[in-house]
């Protein structure tokens, strides 16, 4: 296969994208079914908005821990011990108290970072720059594609019992068979000079702002795009599917973006996505008033907003190696759980005051963004 092809994968780096997509199908059947059982269990909005804001605490501690941790184990056995934590939690969580599930999350949450961290660094450090945009196009896709899956999982399997915790659980060893072959390259990872998060945050802060900008807007869109619709008229079927055409967007426009990415100034193709989302949020007010022109604007919405969080992974894996890209990539995922507690809050609040309140909210939050990608130099 040529560089110039459309797909340039190699075997490697195709394991590593399937691995991504069963870690994203694994963290959503995770996040929706913990939900659905302390919702069964009698606690309140606000406590399993705790429940699920533990699993930050666990992404901070390995922003802090896991450059030095891959350095001194290797990419590979640290890849095995948080699938082996994953698994294993998946096993026990449902024999426990409910009080112990706020401990448990932040191991879960602290596994679930180490997955996706490593995979994005694992990724990166094993694919040439000249394609290193399709890559990280491909590999965001597949665990947009995984998310999307995660429920309908679910829906299949049911909710009751041991047996979705034990799929999850199996999902996880999947990942880890893929993982195995010797034949799928580990790089190897130097021990950091630095390893604290504040420092990264220095080396990358556009990356940090761009983790945080997609968490706020897939969590507010995930939570308040239907009851947005809904305002205006849809049924509640048809405001879903808003959902559906968001993440479509999201999956199928990553290959395209990072085509883009790899042939184009990255730092002008952020710009330019973060832009598009600005100005199609505004117009939410008017698209929403006919159902083929809402549905085209968001899946446009979908592929631009995750498409930022793609190009800012390439540019990230293009300038740094080793500890010091795994240390970004771990503050990017702090990150990214404090994008996804302050977007909902936030949106929330806006949608208190205005009827357009999302729209405003995401062409505001995108503004901003372009204006400190305008402004920075830095990743």
């Amino acid at each position: 296969m040529t560089q110039r092809s459309f797909l340039p994968f190699s075997s490697s780096q195709a394991a590593i994208i399937f691995i991504a997509g069963i870690f994203g199908l694994r963290y959503s059947l995770s996040v929706t079914l913990i939900a659905l059982d302390l919702a069964k269990m009698g606690l309140s909005e606000s406590m399993i908005g705790l429940n699920a804001g533990m699993g930050a605490l666990g992404a901070l501690a390995m922003a802090f821990l896991l450059p030095r941790l891959t350095a001194f184990l290797g990419m590979r056995r640290s890849m095995f011990i948080a699938l082996a934590v994953a698994s294993a939690l998946f096993v026990i969580l449902p024999a426990m108290p409910y009080g112990l599930w706020f401990l448990l999350r932040i191991f879960l949450g602290a596994a679930s970072a180490t997955l996706f961290v490593l995979s994005e660094s694992w990724l990166n450090a094993i694919s040439p720059e000249e394609t290193r945009g399709r890559t990280m196009g491909a590999y965001t896709a597949a665990v947009s594609l995984g998310i999307a899956l995660g429920p309908i999982l679910l829906s299949f399997i049911g909710t009751e019992g041991y047996l979705p915790y034990l799929a999850g659980a199996g999902l996880t060893v999947l990942a880890a068979l893929f993982v195995m072959p010797s034949g799928v390259h580990a790089p190897t990872v130097d021990i950091p000079a630095r390893g604290n998060p504040i420092n990264y945050m220095r080396l990358a802060p556009l990356a940090l702002a761009a983790a945080a900008l997609n968490a706020a807007i897939e969590t507010a869109s995930l939570t308040f795009l239907p009851l947005y619709a809904m305002a205006l008229g849809w049924q509640e079927s048809q405001a879903a599917q808003l959902i559906s055409c968001m993440m479509a967007g999201a999956i199928a426009l990553q290959l395209p973006i990072g085509w883009l990415g790899d042939r184009i100034n990255r730092r002008r193709l952020i710009i330019a996505l973060s832009g598009i989302v600005a100005l199609n949020a505004l117009f939410w007010p008017l698209a929403l008033q006919n159902q083929v022109l809402a549905y085209g604007l968001l899946f446009l919405c979908g592929g631009a907003f995750v498409g930022i969080y793609t190009i800012v992974l390439t540019i990230v894996g293009s300038k740094f190696k080793g500890s010091q890209l795994i240390g970004i990539y771990a503050a990017m995922g702090f990150m990214w759980g404090v994008g996804a507690l302050f977007g909902s809050l936030l949106a929330g609040g806006a949608m208190h005051i205005a009827l357009h309140g999302l729209a405003f909210f995401t062409a505001v939050a995108c503004a901003i963004f372009m204006g400190m990608a305008l402004r920075r130099t830095k990743p």
